[in-house]
């Protein structure tokens, strides 16, 4: 019987000669820098045969500086583990050719689910990132944790009986929320659209019902992480800004999620615009972003002109029909984040800026009102190379960006030594 694997290329901020002589290779959502060893280990061979390129054992000695011995061991326990697999043989340079291997994404999987207000997306992945199956349904987030994560928790084992996986073959499950996350608790901070979620402990209610750690994010910093990975992974600094329901940012810096002190950073939502101070917002304060130019606000303000709209849907088909009204409401909108935008592009000077969310796909309106303000009003020098894009990746961003989350957290080095030795 003949064995095929698929091998897909799975590239991370790795080079061979930061295996060598720095820590400074780990993933981009894994451990903090100084934790991570430098000492070539079994997690740091596996970091190196993630770029896709097959070795042979010699290859992997003579990257490391370890020894022949050491590397075939370590080499011995990742083919145990499933994680790397043979990968055909290396031409020969005199007797037998040598084998040479390579990382097998289809070892483990991972659960990922991306929650929005009204809505709920699951998937499963290998550890590529690659979608194996998925699903989505409309499920209310106000209806508490109990229900939206049994809804996770069920259709979850149906993906993987879909599959034909178990749950002992989970790497573990990305969780993005819409709203404030500690990332560090995976608990939600004071969610204004989720009744019943503040300091509700999710990690600690799906591990009893899945193997493996579960990871929480707020759901923009996932998308932002699936732009990221999908798409831009040469843009070291990158903004995304959802702009539906409401509207909030994720920011990657040096390839990172920058989540701040409290993972509160990027809720530019919540930050006032000068010209609209009088709107009431859902945080209780007035002026906010949010209350002047996201999805329902601008579905308020057609509203009041007579039209027959309940959200950002409705307000993207008006756009699409050709409305007057609806598209000057976008292009105004677009104009108000750009002006938050402005203050962030001059403090944190991205490279390039995506725009995604439902009101993106309207059309080019609001992202049009965007680029007119920023390059109006941030610094020459911010603005000489900086990008502003919509999205390419679309609603499979939150889903991406989970399972990436996971990826890098449960490939880390520091998991890998413990993945292998069973612990």
């Amino acid at each position: 019987m003949i064995t095929t694997r698929k091998f897909l290329c799975f590239t991370v901020a790795v080079t061979e000669d930061a295996l060598l002589h720095t820590a400074a290779s780990a993933p981009a959502t894994g451990p903090p820098l100084h934790s991570v060893p430098a000492f070539p280990g079994t997690g740091m061979l596996l970091s190196l045969l993630r770029d896709g390129r097959p070795r042979t054992r010699s290859e992997l000695a003579g990257i490391t500086g370890l020894a022949r011995s050491t590397v075939t061991q370590r080499v011995d326990s990742l083919l145990a583990s499933g994680l790397i697999g043979p990968a055909g043989e290396a031409a020969s340079t005199g007797g037998r050719p040598p084998t040479t291997f390579a990382f097998v994404p289809s070892a483990r999987v991972v659960l990922a689910a991306d929650l929005g207000a009204t809505y709920a997306r699951l998937a499963l992945t290998d550890l590529a990132g690659e979608l194996l199956t998925d699903t989505r349904a409309d499920v209310d987030i106000a209806q508490g944790p109990r229900t939206v994560l049994d809804w996770v928790a069920e259709n979850g084992r149906a993906l993987l009986e879909r599959a034909g996986r178990t749950t002992d073959d989970l790497l573990g499950v990305g969780i993005g929320l819409p709203g404030p996350v500690e990332h560090s608790t995976g608990r939600a901070v004071n969610p204004p659209i989720m009744p019943g979620w503040n300091g509700f402990d999710v990690p600690g209610y799906l591990q009893e019902r899945f193997a493996g750690p579960v990871l929480v994010d707020n759901d923009v910093n996932i998308m932002a992480l699936g732009e990221h990975f999908a798409r831009w992974r040469e843009a070291s600094h990158l903004m995304f800004v959802k702009v539906a329901t409401g509207i909030g940012c994720g920011i990657i810096s040096e390839g990172r999620v920058y989540r701040g002190a409290k993972g509160a950073a990027g809720d530019m939502g919540h930050i006032q615009v000068p010209h609209d101070d009088e709107a009431p917002c859902r945080c209780g304060n007035s002026g906010c972003l949010e209350a002047v130019a996201s999805g329902s606000a601008i579905a308020e303000a057609l509203v009041g002109q007579g039209f027959e709209v309940r959200g950002a849907l409705d307000v993207v088909d008006l756009a699409r029909s050709g409305s007057v009204p609806a598209l000057r409401a976008l292009r105004q909108a677009g104009r108000d984040i750009g002006e938050v935008l402005a203050a962030s592009v001059n403090m944190l000077n991205p490279s390039l800026i995506v725009i995604g969310g439902s009101l993106a796909l309207a059309g080019d309106h609001l992202l049009a009102g965007v680029r007119e303000v920023i390059y109006q009003r941030s610094l020459p020098l911010a603005t000489e190379d900086l990008r502003i894009v919509s999205s390419q990746v679309g609603e499979r961003a939150g889903i991406i960006g989970a399972a990436v989350m996971v990826i890098e957290h449960g490939l880390s080095p520091q998991r890998v030594e413990a993945l292998v030795s069973g612990d």
